[in-house]
């Protein structure tokens, strides 16, 4: 049985098998969590990237992690928060499930996600916190370990008001 870790961090280096990317549809690198992956793993990520020809929001794409101490690097492109009325909490949802099944057919054991949407794209933060700790739940047996790891501590201590299982 794996278990959920919620730690307050840079997502770049966490040592874990996988670390999830907070990606944009191109990904072709941008801000936030994204730049920095793109950034930590150096240029041979980029070139990784532009062959896999762009994601659509919900699904989820895989490189080498290249620089970075993951050896895998999953992007995810989350929907952008436009009032809930147009299926982003759906969209969300499909980003964590289509990571974990890249992951489980990558034989990767231990995964960090960041907050995915809450930055820019402008999800609000507890919302997407429930979805994201909802679906760790789900996948916590495949898993020996899954991250949350949060930039900041108000996001941290978030995670942990909702996960109380949590370590």
């Amino acid at each position: 049985m794996g278990q959920i870790q919620i730690v307050q961090g840079d997502i770049t280096r966490l040592e874990v098998d996988a670390v999830v990317n907070a990606a944009n549809s191109t990904l072709l690198g941008g801000g936030g969590v994204d730049g920095a992956i793109h950034r930590a793993a150096g240029p041979d990520l980029l070139a990784a990237c532009q062959l896999l020809g762009g994601c659509p929001a919900g699904e989820a794409r895989i490189t080498p992690g290249f620089r970075l101490p993951a050896k895998w690097v999953i992007h995810t492109v989350g929907p952008v928060w436009q009032g809930g009325e147009r299926e982003e909490s759906a969209l969300l949802a499909s980003c964590y499930r289509e990571s974990f099944s890249v992951a489980k057919a990558h034989g990767i054991a231990s995964i960090a996600f960041p907050a995915i949407s809450t930055g820019v794209y402008g999800y609000p933060k507890q919302q997407a916190a429930e979805i994201a700790l909802a679906a760790m739940r789900e996948w916590v047996d495949d898993f020996e370990k899954i991250t949350a790891c949060c930039f900041s501590e108000a996001d941290a201590y978030r995670y942990r008001e909702l996960c109380r299982e949590c370590i």
